[in-house]
């Protein structure tokens, strides 16, 4: 896939409640379109995929990577199929032996644009798909694509086709992902952004420029910072940079990182160190506060007293001579 366009559809909030789901990562493919390059730990935004992927499942009960151990941002299960490079559903069989929730998250490591609100807006489309309920919910991408690679599937349908498979041709190893979705009823959804996946170094490159794009860079950066950092808090980003803005505007320029790093501490400090969005709420709220006043004082020009020297500072020394 090498077509991108934005779509308002990322991130959209997912509409059901929380539900216990598993996670199968599949990361261990040969990447014959890279030249056979490491494709899982290719970096997009100083993040590697694999890691992106993981944060976008970081609410599965259980996370399995399907490829060779390496570090993670989490912990996660290893696993691999056998023998090594079967394909995707030697693999999905592999990784699926490890989950024991109903609800199960198939995704590729290759997807530098899907998020957790994607992921819980798949489970809700399961939920809700059809009125027996569907056998999974998959992304569509760009063209309309089927998209099985990011789709949220019964555990028990996708046991009960493996088996099917396995039972009528000996081994998975070799065969097509579409002998197991074809038997699924699946419902859609429609998510070109999301689904965008990196086959080609032109993919690579376009999710690289899209992150640095005025709209997106920001959000990037905190969660490239927080994943390197270990730092697992939300928060209302528009806040800091309202308080970093008065500082500056109100105080002097380089007060802009210093206070927003000062509120941080302050934050951290909180409850005894349990502080959370809330106390960096607060903290930015009287920081705020006071860099206003720092600011209506600086506007404020009150009449001169009569006798007030123009020149005259508070640190003045008064001179004592004779003849002064």
């Amino acid at each position: 896939m090498t077509a991108y366009e934005p779509t308002s559809a990322q991130g959209a909030a997912d509409t059901g409640d929380d539900v216990v789901y598993d996670a199968v990562v599949l990361a261990g493919g040969g990447a014959r379109r890279l030249g056979g390059v490491d494709k899982p730990a290719v970096r997009v935004g100083g993040r590697a995929l694999l890691d992106r992927v993981l944060g976008a499942c970081a609410e599965a009960r259980t996370t399995v990577v399907v490829a060779d151990p390496r570090p993670t941002p989490r912990p996660v299960i290893w696993a691999r199929e056998d023998p090594p490079g079967g394909g995707p559903l030697a693999a999905l069989d592999a990784g699926l032996r490890h989950t024991t929730a109903e609800q199960v998250v198939v995704l590729s490591a290759d997807l530098p644009f899907l998020d957790e609100g994607t992921v819980r807006r798949l489970l809700a489309a399961l939920r809700t798909g059809g009125a027996d309920g569907a056998d999974g919910a998959l992304l569509t991408d760009a063209d309309g694509r089927d998209q099985p690679l990011v789709a949220a599937y019964r555990a028990s349908a996708l046991r009960r086709e493996l088996a099917s498979l396995a039972d009528s041709g000996g081994r998975l190893t070799g065969l097509p992902l579409r002998r197991l979705t074809g038997a699924l009823d699946l419902t859609r959804v429609q998510d070109p952004v999301a689904s965008f996946d990196c086959d080609t170094w032109d993919d690579i490159a376009t999710a690289r420029a899209r992150i640095r794009e005025h709209g997106h860079v920001l959000d990037e950066w905190i969660s490239a910072v927080k994943d390197e950092l270990g730092i697992d808090l939300d928060v209302d980003t528009k806040v800091l940079l309202d308080l970093a803005r008065d500082a500056a505007h109100g105080v002097a320029r380089p007060a802009a990182p210093l206070t927003t790093f000062l509120v941080g501490y302050a934050a951290a400090q909180a409850k005894g160190g349990q502080g959370g969005p809330e106390a960096v709420a607060e903290a930015s709220r009287k920081a705020v506060a006071l860099a206003l006043r720092w600011a209506e004082e600086a506007a404020a020009k009150p009449d001169a007293a009569p006798d007030a020297k123009p020149a005259a500072t508070p640190d003045a020394t008064p001179d004592t001579r004779p003849d002064a």
